[in-house]
């Protein structure tokens, strides 16, 4: 650092240096070799005459003149050494520009306060003894002037005061203006790096949000499709195998796969509508942040369509009725219109639904059992829509999506067994608790005995159930039992449905 607060490498006003030596800029040198020489005109001139008036050789005030008057080139590099060289020089009267361009440079230096109010200081006083002694010796001059007593000091001391104070004070405001910029350029350099990085940072967190949109789109589609097409596989396989030993079988299975090919291909349908719509809605601004909970309900809707031709058609002794079932749409549930999916908070399937999607597992051949305890189980029927006694879970008590979530677990769960253990015995356990809501769906292993449908296996299930249970703040806990077969638990927070 040097004596103005300026770095070796940097300007005085902070700017790279551009010109000679330590000016900034060559304007800054072409003015300052301008001062210069003008001061050195003015010390030379003074110089003469304070010579005559002391009986020196003129030689020797041009000289000091000289020394004194070109010191201004150093001004922004050395503040201080002008300031005293003006304060050396003035009992010889002489470099008044040298004081005044020297106050200014030092004021508006970043040389500490202190040191320029005691080179102001001493100015002022120089300026004052040396304007005294001069009035004071031309007053005595003048025989026919005889002015009050105070009158030499109060002149002397104005004229100190305004070859001192105006440089001072406007040094000072140059300062303080300099200083201002400064920060306020530091301050946009700043603002300019945050805002670069929050727009990094909002670019991360969209990237981040698509991708969890992709994530959350392909879960659901996964949920809603991967179901009923395993069951499809599961009653063609024996289709297969009972086509030649039970005609009436065989028809009755033939059926059912193509309700469920129908069902499959009506979600298929319905889902990519939504998704169609959530594109347009995104490209006109609006928030397509719904898209996955659409897609719950859309996919329950077309459930429940299923479930009541299901229902019609599982009696029938052939299977022309089942397609008939299909075709004509009976059934009370069937006929029943589909909601709009703007009612967000009963969108997707709820508990209600469990019998029935255990009922279509039941159907397709598997033994599986659905139990209901807590509070709910007294509020259950005694025969539920599956038949066979099963209970009938209670009407929509929690948030929709915590029973959403509920489904999607039983419903990957018995997904899984269809695939990976053909003809093993399943039970799913929904349990109420205070302040949360269990269920455990948990298979046998599997039977010797039973046709391996060939289901592939995507590995894409459980990831998909810890999401959706840990998204809402629940455990889930899945493994194989000891007995051979596999369990998956799941606990959620049991958040009470919004009352409008």
């Amino acid at each position: 650092m040097t004596a103005t607060g300026a770095s070796e490498g940097v300007g005085a006003r902070g700017a790279p240096v551009e010109g000679p030596w330590w000016w900034a800029r060559w304007r800054s040198a072409a003015l300052d070799v301008f001062l210069a020489a003008a001061s050195a005109v003015e010390c030379v001139a003074e110089g003469i005459g304070a010579a005559h008036e002391a009986q020196v050789p003129v030689l020797l005030g041009v000289v000091l003149g000289l020394l004194a008057g070109p010191v201004l080139l150093v001004r922004r590099r050395w503040p201080v050494v002008v300031v005293l060289v003006s304060i050396a020089v003035m009992p010889a009267e002489m470099g008044g520009l040298l004081s005044v361009v020297g106050l200014y440079t030092l004021a508006a230096s970043d040389v500490p306060r202190r040191i320029t109010a005691l080179l102001a200081g001493m100015t002022v006083a120089g300026t004052l003894m040396t304007t005294f002694l001069s009035l004071r010796e031309d007053v005595a001059a003048q025989q026919d002037f005889h002015p009050p007593m105070w009158f030499v000091p109060l002149i002397a001391l104005a004229v100190g005061l305004v070859l001192t104070a105006p440089p001072v004070l406007w040094g000072l405001y140059i300062a303080a203006r300099r200083r201002l910029v400064e920060s306020l350029r530091e301050r946009a350099d700043g603002l300019e790096r945050e805002l670069s990085l929050l727009a990094d940072r909002a670019e991360e967190r969209a990237e981040w949000a698509r991708n969890e949109e992709r994530t959350r789109i392909a879960r659901e589609m996964h949920d809603v499709v991967a179901h009923r097409v395993s069951l499809m596989v599961v009653h063609a396989a024996a289709l297969q195998a009972v086509a030649l030993k039970d005609p009436e079988k065989a028809s009755k299975n033939a059926g059912l796969v193509g309700d469920m090919g129908r069902q499959a291909l009506t979600e298929l349908r319905e889902m990519l509508g939504v998704l169609r719509t959530a594109e347009g809605s995104a490209g006109r601004g609006a928030a397509a942040s719904g898209a996955p909970e659409r897609l719950a309900a859309v996919a329950s809707q077309a459930g429940a369509k299923a479930t009541g031709q299901a229902r019609v058609s599982e009696p029938s002794a052939d299977g022309a009725s089942a397609s008939s079932a299909v075709a004509d749409g009976s059934g009370s549930e069937a006929a029943s219109p589909v909601s709009g999916a703007g009612d967000t908070d009963a969108e997707g399937p709820c508990l209600t639904e469990l019998a029935d999607l255990v009922g279509q597992s039941r159907a397709a051949g598997m033994a599986v059992e659905l139990t209901v305890d807590g509070p709910a189980e007294e509020a259950a029927a005694e025969d539920g829509p599956a038949g066979e006694g099963a209970p009938a879970v209670a009407g929509r008590r929690y948030a929709a999506r915590v029973e959403r979530t509920v489904y999607r677990v039983v419903q990957e769960a018995l997904t899984n067994v269809h695939k990976h253990a053909p003809g093993a015995r399943a039970r799913v356990r929904l349990a109420h608790r205070d302040g949360e809501l269990a269920v455990q769906v948990e298979n046998g292993p599997c039977e010797g005995g039973a046709a391996d449908a060939g289901l592939p296996s995507g590995g894409n299930g459980l990831v998909g159930m810890r999401e959706r249970v840990t998204a809402l703040g629940g455990v889930f806990v899945s493994g194989p039992t000891e007995a051979g077969g596999f369990r998956v638990s799941a606990v959620l927070p049991a958040a009470r449905p919004a009352i409008d």
